[in-house]
């Protein structure tokens, strides 16, 4: 999960997808790399009691299985987030082959897991462009609002430049419209306009403003294990459905 602009539901769709493709019985690994901890906190694990996270790993792979947690629910684990890993985005910078650490930590997991699902930090800082290294293709979270192209055009730019120099297997999956609001003819202009940019790149799934995908993570759990009825977790399951399709 990725884009630069923070508030778009980037975390929210990684905890959401993470919960719906464990409920399909596919084995996932949620790896937060956010400083801000927020996909850890939102499946119900406490940082603050935590004795690693995924820095250790960075620096040390051989920790990775140690770090990992198993969540309450079947089939879904978190490589937690603390907010120590704000100094990795200064301490990589130093580091030989900075880009590549944490696909060294997740290539130690490859036959453990169907899906790594990486939550990254609302930049494109150091550790965005270790998580695009370490990933075959990325989903990205779009606002339904006025300045929803804004930044696009710089995270387009990035994957392209991490494609042709440090990442040739990555792809885009699919651009995710999030917080819809029906109500709002601003909101429809904006799908329209993005689904006419990129016809052949935005999931058809769209995601709704909820209160309740806003709730959950207050509980530690994703909305769809918080109230699986809800329009929010409903959207979270179609889009479970059509990643499934596109694999």
């Amino acid at each position: 999960m990725c884009n630069q602009k923070g508030g778009v539901g980037k975390t929210a769709t990684a905890v959401n997808l993470s919960a719906g493709l464990s409920l399909a019985e596919k084995k996932v690994l949620l790896v937060d790399i956010d400083p801000q901890a927020n996909a850890t906190s939102g499946l119900g694990i406490d940082y603050r009691c935590l004795k690693m996270s995924v820095y250790d790993c960075l620096y040390e792979p051989s920790l990775t299985k140690q770090v990992i947690v198993k969540t309450k629910w079947p089939h879904l684990s978190v490589l937690p987030s603390t907010p120590d890993l704000a100094g990795a985005e200064i301490e990589l910078v130093e580091k030989e082959s900075r880009e590549m650490h944490l696909r060294k930590v997740l290539t130690i997991l490859h036959d453990d897991y169907e899906f790594i699902i990486i939550d990254c930090p609302p930049s494109l800082g150091m550790l965005t462009v270790n998580g695009l290294v370490a990933s075959n293709s990325v989903i990205i979270p779009i606002q339904c609002e006025y300045y929803a192209l804004e930044g696009l055009e710089k995270l387009l730019k990035t994957l392209k430049a991490i494609k042709n120099g440090l990442n040739e297997n990555l792809i885009i999956e699919g651009i995710l419209l999030t917080m819809f609001d029906a109500r709002l003819n601003l909101a429809k202009d904006v799908v329209d306009d993005i689904q006419k940019h990129f016809p052949n790149v935005v999931f058809r799934t769209i995601i709704p403003r909820s209160v309740r995908v806003a709730e959950a993570p207050s509980y530690g759990e994703s909305v769809i294990h918080y109230q699986i009825s809800s329009t929010g977790a409903q959207a979270y399951l179609n889009l479970t459905r059509e990643l499934l399709n596109h694999a």
